[in-house]
C-alpha cells in the first residue's frame, strides 16, 4: 500500500500528515520545529466520533422551533438529507429575523476554529450572518478578558498592541536581571497559538534568558508554571491573591525609600491616590507585607526582601492570562502595572510590566506583525452585543440590563443561536446553569465535526468537515511562516466544509450574490492570497507555495512594530499616552466617575467571593487551567488525550498531604463537588502543588449522567462560577472556585463522552 505525506498547519504547530488515501497512518512533526506539541498525534481519529449526516432532534423535526427544549441533549437526532436540513434551517433564520429581528439572533462561534486564512468558522459565520441582516455578538475573549477592558484605562493601548510592543524574550535576555512572574510561564500554554506556529520556541528563548544570568521568580501556587531548565524560585501563592501580594511589594518599596518618585510625578497620573492607599490614609489599612502574608501566605520578610531585590535590578513584573480570570481580576492587571511604575522601569529595555507570556506560542515572540491572506466579514447593521462570558445571562435574562465598561446595555430577547466552531460547553462556566439558559432559545444551531457536547445540545446538527478534509492557507501574522494546508483526506461521511453551507442559506435567503461574490470556495482562496500577493511580490505565488509546501519569511521582511510606551517614555509631553490624562493612569477619573462598588478608581485588594480565606465548606482551591494534551476541548477523543486520562477520565493534581488527610492513592477515583454541580476525576498525588490547591484541567468532554448530575468525564467547569469580575469587564472567575474532594463510592458509572448519540432515520 502507497502512503502520501501532506504538510497541513494547526493552531498548535505544523505537521507532515501521512495517509493511504483513506486513513491517516502517522502524523510527523515539522522539520524546521525544535520542540513540537505532541497534540498532533491525535489527528489520527479523524474519522472517530464523527457526525456522519446532518441531524435534527427528533422534537424539533416532528413538532418545530421551540418543542421540549428542556430534552435538548437527551434525545435522539433524525438524519435528513443536506436539502431537507437546510430548507428547514433557512425557513427557521426567516422567521426569527422576520418576527423579532435579526437582534434575536446570537452568533455564537468563540473559539480557536481552524488555523487556515479561509476556513476559518468565525470568519464565515459572522460574514454569514451579516450578509442576512446582521445578530448579536460577543466582545473580549475568555482568556483575557479583564486584561483586555483594564489595560486601555491605564495605558491607552489596546491589550493587543500592548502586548506587541512589551519586552521580547530577546530583549529579556540581553537586558533583564530578574523576572518576577506571577502565575508564571507555563510552558505547555506555548505549544499552541492562534493560526499556528511554524516554531515551538519558548523553551529554547527561556532556556537562552537563563544562559545570560536572568533570574525569574514563579509566584504561583504551581511550581510547574516554570520550567525547570530556568532554575526559577518558587514562592508558592495562595490564589486569587495576587493583588495582595502586589500591594505588599508595592507598600514595601514606599516605606524603605526604594520607590521611583520621579517617574511616578512625570509619568503616572493618581499617584497620590494610590500612595493613601497603600500606606491605609483613605481606609485605615496599612498594605504592608504582613498584611500581604495574611492573605497570600507568603512570609512577609519574603515580600520585603523580594521589593528590595526589584528595585535594585532591571526588572520585569510578568503577569500570567489565568491570573485575572477571578474575582475582581481587573484589579491584578492594574496592580502590575502600578508596581512596575513604581520602580520607574517602564519603557525600558527589558523592564516594566509584561501580560501573557507562555500564554500562547508567540506573546514574546519577537516577531512584527505582517499581513496576511483575510476574508472580510462585512458590517453587522445590529448594534447589540454582550461581554463574550455573559452567554448564560443573555439567555436567561432577555430584556433586563447589566453594566459593561462604564455603559448601561440591555441583553436582548435571543430565539436562535447558531455556533460554528468552539465549544460552550468547554469553555463556560457552571456549565449546569449554561444548560438551563440552553433551554430558552427557539433553537440552537451548530457546525461540527464531532459529537462533542455541543452538537449533542443542539436541535440542527450540520456536519463540519475538520482543516484536514479541504485545502487552505495557514499562518498567523506574529509569526514568521506560511503554509499550505494541503488536504488530507476527503470529506468524511457527508460532511461540507462551512462556506458550502452557507452559500446555500445564503441562496435560499435572498443574499447569495453578496455572501458568495460568485465564487466557489477554491476561486475565493485563490482570489485572496492573489489579491495578498499583488501587494507582497517577494511571497511566492500560490503554485510556488503549493509547490513548497510552506515559506519562512524573512526576519528583515517584518519592521519592528514601533513602540509608543518607548516613545512616551522618552517624551511624555510631545508623546503622550491616549488615557484622558495622557499618562500611566493610576488612578482613573473615567472610572471612578463608573461609580462601580466591585471596581474603584484605583487598584484595590477585593476578597474574592471564594478562596482560601474563606473556605469553610469547601476546603480545596481549584485551578482549572490549559491541558497539556489537547488544545481546550479539541481532540478529546484523539490518543494524546487519552493517553493523560484514567480510564477514561481527568486527573486531578493534589498535594500529598491533602489526598492523605482524606485516604487517597495515585489513581483512586474521587467525586469532586460543590454546590454547582459535581465530576468525577482521577487522583494524582504531586509535588508542585502548594497543600490547599488542586489542579484539574480543562476540556473534558462534557459528560453528565443525568441533567445537572454528575460528570462522569471530568470536565471542571461544573464547578466554576459564571459570574463575571466585575461590572468593568464581566470577564470570566473560573479560578475563583472553591471544592471538596471524596472517594468515589459506589458503581462505577462508564465513561460515554465520546459516544455517537441514537440516531433514527427520516
Amino acid at each position: 500500500m502507497t502512503t502520501r505525506r501532506h504538510l497541513t498547519l494547526t493552531n498548535w504547530g505544523a505537521y507532515e500528515v501521512e495517509t493511504d488515501g483513506h486513513d491517516i497512518t502517522a502524523v510527523h512533526p515539522f522539520a524546521k520545529d525544535p520542540d513540537p506539541s505532541p497534540i498532533g498525534q491525535s489527528m489520527k481519529a479523524v474519522r472517530q466520533s464523527r457526525v456522519m449526516r446532518p441531524a435534527i432532534r427528533e422534537s424539533w423535526f416532528r413538532d418545530g422551533p421551540g418543542s421540549n427544549t428542556d430534552r435538548r441533549g437527551q434525545e435522539p437526532f433524525v438524519e435528513v438529507e443536506w436539502e431537507v436540513a437546510l430548507d428547514l434551517l433557512a425557513s427557521e433564520l426567516d422567521r426569527v429575523r422576520t418576527q423579532y429581528g435579526n437582534q434575536a439572533i446570537f452568533g455564537g462561534s468563540y473559539g480557536w476554529a481552524s488555523a487556515g486564512r479561509f476556513h476559518h468558522a468565525q470568519s464565515q459565520i459572522h460574514r454569514f450572518l451579516n450578509s442576512v441582516g446582521g445578530y448579536t455578538y460577543s466582545v473580549d475573549d475568555y482568556s483575557i478578558a479583564a486584561g483586555h477592558v483594564i489595560t486601555p484605562h491605564v495605558f491607552g493601548l489596546s491589550f493587543d498592541d500592548y502586548s506587541d510592543e512589551q519586552p521580547h524574550f530577546t530583549e529579556i535576555a540581553d537586558n533583564s536581571d530578574l523576572v518576577v512572574s506571577f502565575g508564571g510561564l507555563a510552558i505547555k500554554n506555548s505549544q499552541v497559538n492562534y493560526g499556528g506556529q511554524g516554531r515551538h520556541m519558548v523553551s529554547a528563548r527561556l532556556e537562552a534568558c537563563r544562559d545570560r544570568d536572568v533570574r525569574f521568580i514563579n509566584l504561583s501556587p504551581l511550581r510547574g508554571d516554570m520550567i525547570d531548565a530556568v532554575d526559577a524560585e518558587w514562592i508558592p501563592t495562595r490564589p486569587s491573591t495576587d493583588t495582595a501580594v502586589l500591594l505588599g511589594l508595592a507598600h514595601s518599596l514606599l516605606v524603605a525609600g526604594d520607590h521611583d518618585e520621579e517617574f511616578l510625578e512625570t509619568y503616572c497620573t493618581g499617584w497620590d491616590r494610590l500612595r493613601s492607599y497603600l500606606l491605609g490614609e483613605s481606609d485605615d489599612t496599612p498594605k504592608t507585607a504582613e498584611w500581604a502574608s495574611h492573605i497570600s501566605g507568603i512570609d512577609p520578610d519574603r515580600i520585603r526582601s523580594l521589593a528590595g531585590e526589584m528595585a535594585r535590578a532591571r526588572t520585569l513584573v510578568t503577569v500570567s492570562w489565568s491570573v485575572q480570570r477571578t474575582d475582581h481580576g481587573e484589579q491584578t492587571y492594574w496592580m502590575a502595572s502600578a508596581l512596575a511604575a513604581m520602580l520607574g522601569q517602564i519603557g525600558l529595555p527589558g523592564g516594566g510590566v509584561g501580560f501573557g507570556y507562555g500564554a500562547v506560542g508567540l506573546v514574546g515572540h519577537g516577531v512584527g506583525y505582517h499581513e496576511l491572506p483575510r476574508l472580510g466579514q462585512g458590517k453587522n447593521p445590529v448594534k447589540n452585543y454582550i461581554p463574550v462570558a455573559r452567554i448564560s445571562d443573555l439567555l436567561l435574562f432577555g430584556g433586563e440590563e447589566y453594566d459593561y465598561n462604564g455603559k448601561r446595555l440591555t441583553y436582548p430577547e435571543t430565539h436562535l443561536v447558531y455556533w460554528a466552531g468552539g465549544n460552550p460547553f468547554h469553555h463556560h462556566q457552571d456549565l449546569n446553569r449554561l444548560a438551563r439558559a440552553w433551554q430558552k432559545p427557539d433553537t440552537i444551531v451548530c457546525h461540527e465535526p464531532f459529537w462533542n457536547p455541543l452538537a449533542r445540545y443542539s436541535d440542527i446538527v450540520l456536519p463540519a468537515t475538520t482543516p484536514l478534509e479541504r485545502n487552505d492557507v495557514g499562518g498567523s501574522g506574529m509569526d514568521d511562516f506560511v503554509f499550505w494546508m494541503e488536504k488530507v483526506i476527503d470529506p468524511v461521511g457527508e460532511a461540507r466544509n462551512d462556506y458550502d453551507i452557507f452559500s446555500d442559506l445564503a441562496h435560499r435567503l435572498g443574499s447569495g450574490e453578496e455572501f458568495t461574490q460568485g465564487r466557489t470556495a477554491d476561486e475565493w482562496l485563490e482570489h485572496l492570497y492573489e489579491r495578498f500577493h499583488s501587494r507582497h511580490s517577494d511571497y511566492p505565488d500560490l503554485g510556488e507555495l503549493k509547490r513548497s509546501g510552506h515559506f519562512q519569511i524573512p526576519e528583515e521582511w517584518i519592521p519592528p512594530l514601533p513602540s509608543q510606551i518607548v516613545a512616551f517614555r522618552k517624551d511624555p509631553v510631545g508623546s503622550p499616552l491616549n488615557t484622558p490624562s495622557g499618562r500611566i493612569e493610576l488612578f482613573s477619573e473615567t472610572i471612578a466617575s463608573f461609580g462601580y462598588s466591585d471596581c474603584p478608581g484605583h487598584p484595590a485588594w477585593m476578597e474574592p467571593a471564594e478562596w482560601l480565606g474563606n473556605a469553610d465548606t469547601y476546603p480545596l482551591h481549584m485551578i482549572s487551567n490549559q491541558p497539556k494534551t489537547r488544545l481546550h476541548s479539541q481532540w478529546d477523543h484523539g490518543e494524546t488525550s487519552l493517553n493523560g486520562k484514567i480510564e477514561g477520565r481527568e486527573q486531578i493534581g493534589m498535594a500529598g498531604a491533602d489526598a492523605a488527610a482524606r485516604d487517597l492513592t495515585n489513581g483512586d477515583l474521587v467525586r469532586v463537588f460543590n454546590d454547582r454541580g459535581a465530576c468525577m476525576a482521577a487522583v494524582a498525588i504531586r509535588d508542585d502543588l502548594m497543600e490547599g490547591v488542586v489542579q484539574l484541567p480543562t476540556g473534558a468532554w462534557w459528560d453528565p449522567v443525568e441533567p445537572g448530575g454528575l460528570c462522569r468525564s471530568g470536565n471542571p467547569n461544573v464547578l466554576t462560577r459564571d459570574v463575571g469580575t466585575s461590572s468593568l469587564a464581566q470577564g470570566p472567575t473560573a479560578q475563583t472556585c472553591l471544592v471538596e474532594v471524596e472517594r468515589f463510592v459506589g458503581e462505577v458509572p462508564p465513561v460515554r463522552a465520546h459516544v455517537t448519540p441514537v440516531l433514527l432515520a427520516e
